[in-house]
């Protein structure tokens, strides 16, 4: 199987490099060092630092030759370019092959998940995303793992399971592709929430309240979007929630805990080397819960901060309810 991967980030090189030893891998990266790394050097330093890539795996810049008689094509890219990537590559895709989305997030404007976007764009082709809570340079070392393939085909799923799955890293399958997508998406925001907890030192007790809150906003949304409950006290919604909430590799996490410092978030979304998809996942989120009747007290909290119409420190009294209001279930 010709396997080809977009997108030459952290989690897109990561997936590549984890599929090549049993596939004919190509990576694609936009710049043309990256891919030239990753070809000659076996490594991505740009956003791998001290990592070695599997040697089997190669690389280009020309997305014609990426593409060109892939039996899979594997999408890695942030949401601000994911519809472009895919309208680019469109032409040299053979007929019905499966697309899988690795990107977790929401498309601003049109407020559609990335599997949604893929059958806009090419439709007819079987879709699936590959969510988790997988901090890529720790599946890189060897770590165990798990994930999740979400489509609603299961039979395509099971084949694209097999593909994934490698020694301590475990794919799942799941038919909910509303609730998969959606906690990978919101819980980056969610992240953001907990970082200026971490930032502002409020403490442990705190950061668990946003958390479990959180993730209440997660399940009042996905079911009104008719995602299944189940889905988010799984590795889709919970698992992946924690980890972007905890984990020092967390570039969501990272931005807030820098704004519960007082940074600017100006600076540090320019220091950044990857993109913190919460920034802007937390204006879609607000236009999909007023679509539905919905009110998300953290989303919306989070938002004005990013858009700088409140300061870290007060958002986060808006972040604890007020009175004796009942725990959402």
């Amino acid at each position: 199987m010709k396997i080809a991967v977009l997108g030459g980030g952290s989690w897109g090189t990561t997936v590549a490099s984890l599929v090549a030893p049993r596939h004919d891998t190509v990576l694609w990266a936009r710049d043309p060092e990256v891919a030239r790394a990753v070809q000659e050097d076996h490594e991505n330093s740009a956003y791998l630092p001290g990592f070695g890539l599997d040697p089997a795996l190669s690389a280009t810049s020309d997305l014609e030759a990426a593409v060109c008689g892939a039996d899979l094509i594997v999408l890695g890219v942030p949401t601000s370019g994911f519809r472009r990537v895919l309208q680019d590559a469109s032409p040299f895709m053979r007929p019905w092959i499966p697309v899988v989305s690795l990107s977790k997030g929401l498309e601003r404007g049109s407020n559609l998940r990335m599997t949604e976007i893929i059958k806009e764009v090419v439709p007819g082709h079987p879709v699936a995303a590959l969510t988790g809570p997988n901090i890529a340079s720790e599946i890189l070392s060897g770590k165990a793992a798990a994930a999740v393939i979400a489509t609603e085909d299961l039979e395509v799923a099971s084949a694209i399971q097999a593909v994934f799955t490698r020694g301590v890293f475990r794919v799942y399958v799941n038919d909910d592709v509303i609730g998969c997508e959606l906690g990978g998406a919101l819980k980056n925001v969610i992240a953001i929430a907990a970082g200026i907890g971490e930032g502002l030192g409020v403490g442990d007790n705190t950061r668990a309240a946003v958390m479990s809150r959180g993730l209440a906003e997660l399940i009042r949304l996905g079911e009104a979007m008719g995602a299944k409950p189940a889905t988010f006290a799984g590795l889709a919604g919970m698992g992946d929630l924690i980890a972007t909430c905890v984990s020092p590799h967390s570039r969501n996490r990272a931005v807030g805990e820098q704004l519960g410092t007082g940074r600017k978030l100006a600076d540090i979304l320019d220091e950044m080397h990857m993109v913190a998809e919460g920034v802007n996942t937390a204006t879609v989120a607000l236009e999909l819960a007023e679509r539905h009747g919905l009110d998300l007290p953290i989303c919306r909290m989070i938002d004005r901060v990013v858009k700088g119409e409140m300061e870290p420190v007060d958002s986060y009294w808006g972040l604890t309810p007020a009175g004796h209001e009942a725990e959402p279930g």
